[in-house]
């Protein structure tokens, strides 16, 4: 993997800043491995990405993000650089259901995925083995009735534990508290498994069933307190027909999930996603 510096833009939009932010990486020596831009006419916001090969610079990453800080200032942007070989600390949350965490668990280690996963709660034991096998330390928290702000303490005190800065739902299958979803905003993601914005909420597959739907398909989307309705990263889905049953459905149903959040994680890892209001940039 190459060794670059990620630059992420939005701001107002007006002429001339895509030729200012390449005179200015251009000054330095910098050599632009990937560059993308948009520009959302609605909105009148402008969004970019760059990558910079960082032995190409002729200065260190601290002196780039000062110099960039007078221009950042000049167009009002909202902007971050990232060093590509820093990866995440993330905390996956996980229920009974092995799918999704076993996806990313081998995504990991093959290297796909470049993070650090610090740990695994889980509200269910039988997933230990798998994540203990990859060397991570797992946590079982159960869900007692009437106990969910003492659950919701243990798994915030871990999380503080582990440094999380990347909260991964694998179909955790709790709604997360308020203070914790504005916590961690835009670095917590969650999948559910229906193509939102349909059949929000518990057993969507079996909602789709009942409206004898011909697509059934996941999606990957950043938390909030609204419940599933978060800026949504990825999607995709599945075509369905009056022969499947609801077993049917669960069952080609993983398979879309696990690819979407696999997908919608590797863009947020890799700084490919702009949040923008309730919607997001993504530059795949």
């Amino acid at each position: 993997m190459e060794h670059t510096y990620r630059l992420v833009i939005a701001c107002p939009d007006k002429v001339g800043i895509v030729a200012r932010i390449s005179n200015f990486i251009s000054e330095y020596r910098g050599w632009l491995t990937e560059a993308s831009y948009h520009s959302e006419r609605d909105s009148g916001f402008f969004f970019m990405r760059n990558e910079i090969l960082a032995e190409s610079l002729s200065i260190g990453l601290r002196e780039f993000q000062s110099a960039f800080g007078k221009i950042a200032e000049e167009y009002q942007m909202d902007w971050f650089v990232t060093d590509s070989t820093v990866r995440k600390k993330v905390v996956i949350l996980a229920s009974h259901a092995s799918h999704c965490l076993a996806d990313i668990l081998y995504r990991w280690h093959s290297e796909e995925l470049h993070c650090d996963i610090a740990a695994v709660i889980a509200n269910h034991d039988n997933l230990r083995g798998m994540v203990e096998w990859h060397n991570i330390p797992f946590h079982h928290i159960p869900v007692e009735p009437g106990k969910k702000p003492e659950h919701f303490a243990q798994v915030e005190a871990l999380l503080n534990q582990y440094q999380a800065e990347t909260v991964v739902l694998a179909r955790y299958m709790q709604i997360m508290p308020p203070h914790l979803c504005e916590r961690y905003a835009g670095n917590m993601i969650n999948i559910h498994h229906s193509f939102l914005p349909s059949f929000i909420g518990a057993n969507p597959y079996y909602q789709a069933y009942d409206r004898g739907v011909k697509l059934i398909g996941a999606t990957c989307h950043y938390v909030t307190q609204n419940l599933d309705q978060g800026p949504i990263i990825e999607q995709d889905v599945e075509r369905v027909s009056h022969r499947h049953h609801k077993d049917d459905l669960v069952r080609l149903g993983r398979d879309v999930e696990k690819i979407v959040l696999a997908r919608g994680l590797r863009f947020h890892l890799e700084d490919r996603v702009i949040v923008h209001g309730n919607k997001t940039v993504i530059f795949d």
